[in-house]
């Protein structure tokens, strides 16, 4: 896959497919049939080893963890992958306008406060 990476690096990656399907759903406590589902629910879509199994990321078990749970809570699964992906999308939105603020309040931008 990724041999050419160093292992420190590899570790530190939330993005790094480091979980097998039967580890990912043991770490979930859920099982294969549950990940495959949100996969064709299009939530999370797993990279592939070389061999063609699929492989988890710390970043999508975090994603299939909020999915389960609301499952768990009786939410259908589809809906459940819908809200999920609607609270990563704003997660993002509020993190770049965040970014935004910051770039907008900093000491650096003098831009429009000259007078004329």
């Amino acid at each position: 896959m990724t041999a050419d990476i160093p292992l420190g690096d590899r570790l530190d990656d939330d993005d790094y497919p480091a979980y097998t399907m039967g580890r990912a759903a043991e770490m979930l406590g859920t099982t294969p049939g549950f990940l495959r589902a949100i996969g064709e629910a299009r939530l999370i879509t797993p990279l592939r080893s070389e061999g063609g199994h699929r492989r988890y990321s710390r970043y999508q078990l975090r994603i299939a963890a909020r999915a389960r749970e609301l499952v768990d809570r009786g939410t259908p699964i589809e809906a459940a992958c819908r809200i999920v992906i609607l609270e990563d999308q704003l997660e993002e939105a509020q993190r770049i306008n965040a970014e935004y603020r910051r770039a907008a309040n900093s000491p650096s931008d003098n831009s429009g406060s000259r007078a004329g």
